[in-house]
Formats: C-alpha cells, sequence, structure tokens
C-alpha cells in the first residue's frame, strides 16, 4: 500500500525513560541511590556536588563546604578552581553566603554578585574571582556536622524558584547519604582499632607472658608516655613484631 512506511532500522520509544514532570523525579530517584551506593564520605561530596550541576536549574559549578569552630570554612570538594577559590575566600573573611545558609538554616540566593551588599569583605574578592550568582544550602548532617552545598551561576540571574526546590531536594539527599557514610567509616575504623589493640596486646603477652590486662596495662602506658594515640603505637607494636620475624 502507498501508506505504508518502512520500520527497519528505526529504534522503538524508551520505555524506561519518563518524560514530563516525571523525568525530574526519576533522576533524583537515580542520584540519591548513587549516593547511597558511594564508597566513602568524599565520594558522597564528590557526587553530590556533579548531581547539583546536572540537575539544578542554572548551576553551573559547585561546592561542599564544612564549617569547623569559629566559622572555619573546611573545602570538602569542588567542581572547579572557580569553588575552591571561593571557598578560600569565604573561610578567610568569615562570611558569605555559605556561612549564613547554615547560621540561618535556610536557602541563600544571591542573583547577582556585583550588586550585593550583604557580605563587604566576601563580595568584591568572590567577584573579583568570577562569581555572579549563587544558591547556598545547608547541609544539616548531625549537631558537630554543618555542610553547604555552594552552586554558582555562569551568569547574573541563573538561578529560578525551580532551582532553589530542586537544590534544597538534593541538599537533604546528600546530608542523609553523608551522615551515613560517615557513620560507616567510623564503625569501620573502629573495628580496625580493636583488632589492632587485640594483635598488639597478644604480642604483649607472649613477649612477657603475662595476662591481658596486664598486657593492655603496658600498651596504655606506652601510650601516655609517648603522647600517641593507643591505635597509633598498636600499630607500630605490630610492624616491628612483622620486621623482626622477617629478618
Amino acid at each position: 500500500m502507498d501508506d505504508e512506511r518502512s520500520t527497519e532500522g528505526l529504534e522503538p520509544p524508551d520505555r524506561d525513560e519518563p518524560a514530563g514532570p516525571d523525568a525530574l523525579a526519576h533522576k533524583l530517584s537515580e542520584m540519591a541511590r548513587s549516593l547511597h551506593e558511594a564508597e566513602d564520605p568524599g565520594e558522597v561530596l564528590r557526587e553530590a556536588v556533579q548531581a547539583a550541576i546536572d540537575l539544578v536549574p542554572g548551576a553551573w559549578e559547585g561546592s561542599v563546604t564544612e564549617v569547623a569552630g569559629r566559622g572555619r570554612v573546611q573545602h570538602k570538594a569542588a567542581s572547579g578552581p572557580l569553588p575552591a577559590r571561593v571557598d578560600a575566600i569565604m573561610s578567610e573573611v568569615r562570611e558569605g553566603p555559605c556561612l549564613d545558609a547554615l547560621t540561618e538554616r535556610k536557602v541563600i540566593r544571591v542573583d547577582d554578585l556585583r550588586l550585593e551588599e550583604r557580605w563587604r569583605r566576601f563580595t568584591p574578592r568572590a567577584v573579583e574571582a568570577g562569581a555572579l550568582s549563587m544558591l547556598a544550602f545547608p547541609m544539616i548532617v548531625d549537631e558537630d556536622t554543618l555542610c553547604a552545598l555552594n552552586l554558582y551561576g555562569a551568569e547574573p540571574g541563573a538561578f529560578t524558584d525551580e532551582s532553589v526546590d530542586v537544590g534544597r531536594l538534593l541538599a537533604a539527599h546528600a546530608a542523609i547519604a553523608y551522615a551515613g557514610a560517615q557513620r560507616e567509616e567510623n564503625l569501620l575504623a573502629a573495628i580496625e582499632t580493636r583488632d589492632l589493640i587485640g594483635q598488639a596486646v597478644g604480642l604483649l603477652m607472649e613477649r612477657y607472658s603475662i595476662g591481658t590486662n596486664p598486657a593492655f596495662s603496658t600498651l596504655v602506658r606506652f601510650s601516655r608516655q609517648s603522647n600517641r594515640k593507643l591505635r597509633d603505637v598498636a600499630a607500630e607494636l605490630i610492624r616491628d613484631a612483622e620486621a623482626g620475624a622477617r629478618k
């Protein structure tokens, strides 16, 4: 028939990739799974920055910073030199969108840094570094760990209300994943420390023909006398024993 069309070589539509309003939900779901599968806290933050650049409308560059005592900004992850430079400026002058986002526990949106008057020490230097518009999202990991997801636009007015909504969801997922990765890392470190101390105690028991408690007390005394962590003293004792066994 004249109106028949050949289907040879045509690809069927992708039924697995949602379209329209469902597309963002699908991408956020994929992002959340990727964050929770990350192997360590640093990887979680790097994945979060890349996901923000991919998903948040207007995002051009990004970083995650952690605020320690006295407002000191610690650089944790960045997509490039610009966020790293701006993080360093915030740490030096101790003011800026990141710190306000954490202090006020809310999203800080800056449409045009060239016109901004809230941070008189931070703003001129950030603009000189190349920052034009910013979004800062608080990431409340726990009471002792305060992080912020900072996004940068390539031009003034790069961010919209949708940018804020998407970024807020992403920051919440990232905070949960980061907290989980930290807990797992701390647990693994605790198990490793316990094993090291157990091995060191066993070596002391064998070397001095003493029981478990005296051997542990000896290890603690070594730690205090050298002003070093118990784990480090145990690790050195094991290394020395292994080196002696190879001779």
